[in-house]
């Protein structure tokens, strides 16, 4: 779920920012009260996301008498030609919305069908897919939301959620066990601790130190199978760096616990969706 406080703010920033204080060709052309309908078409194959998030767009321009059935939801597949949603209402707030809408739901639907392929290709092994915190300024909190309706599940939403110790924290903090000592001493009972390994001998030290959660961190499968076997269920084993389509069930199959990847958020490939006046 999204906190509608958050996507109204969202949304109300991207509509200040495209519209200003004047639509030049909509404003000038078209008469204040003309109506029209219009349809969201799906022009690929892939996961709907962002749906409820798009209407929201043309709410907010109109608050009264703006009308959307929805055919597909969040989460739905779609094919390409599928009409998504149907709306009605002035041909001004549909015109100026456009194309704030559709860049919210294109995203939102490339990353949740991006996320989808990774699952479907990790399918039969325990291996679940995670985003990370590799996301647009602004859009955290909707990317991971579309990675959840991918059939991902997300990791910390910043840097308060848990605390993650990657290789310059490490350094900076006097090495494994001396950083995970010093946390174990100030955090609360409820904060996990994370720990990024490079090599099997950091894997040890991390086990000895007694964190949650081991990230290891651009290791070849061989040497994930090695860490699978040492690590015997004392921490959840996390897999991440130069994950792709071609690698990642090879991964999976090492017996890792997640796969995190920051493509399905941070350089996913728009899904294609059009919005089309229908009378």
């Amino acid at each position: 779920m999204i906190n509608s406080i958050y996507t109204d703010n969202l949304i109300r920033t991207a509509l200040l920012e495209d519209i200003n204080y004047l639509d030049a060709a909509t404003d000038y052309l078209i008469d204040e009260e003309q109506e029209n309908r219009a349809r969201f078409l799906a022009k690929d194959d892939g996961i709907l996301c962002g749906i409820d998030t798009a209407l929201r767009v043309f709410e907010i321009l109109q608050p009264k008498g703006f009308e959307a059935t929805v055919y597909k939801h969040d989460g739905d597949r779609l094919q390409k030609g599928d009409i998504i949603a149907e709306i009605k209402g002035k041909t001004r707030t549909i015109l100026k919305g456009e194309r704030t809408a559709l860049n919210l739901i294109q995203h939102m639907s490339g990353v949740a069908t991006a996320t989808n392929r990774a699952v479907r290709l990790v399918e039969g092994t325990k291996a679940s897919i995670a985003d990370t915190r590799k996301t647009l300024p602004g859009l955290r909190a909707i990317e991971k939301y579309a990675v959840t309706v991918g059939g991902g599940r997300n990791h910390r939403f910043n840097l308060s959620d848990a605390a993650m110790l990657k290789d310059n924290h490490v350094d900076a903090g006097g090495g494994i066990q001396n950083a995970v000592a010093k946390l174990k001493a100030k955090l609360g009972h409820m904060t996990k601790i994370e720990l990024e390994v490079r090599n099997l001998d950091e894997l040890g030290q991390a086990l000895e130190a007694g964190v949650d959660v081991i990230m290891l961190d651009n290791m070849s499968c061989e040497m994930m199978r090695d860490a699978v076997a040492i690590t015997s269920g004392k921490a959840l084993l996390e897999a991440s760096g130069n994950v792709t389509e071609k690698t990642i069930r090879e991964i999976a199959e090492t017996g890792v616990d997640i796969i995190s990847l920051g493509a399905i958020t941070h350089s996913v490939k728009a899904f294609d969706i059009s919005l089309k006046i229908a009378d």
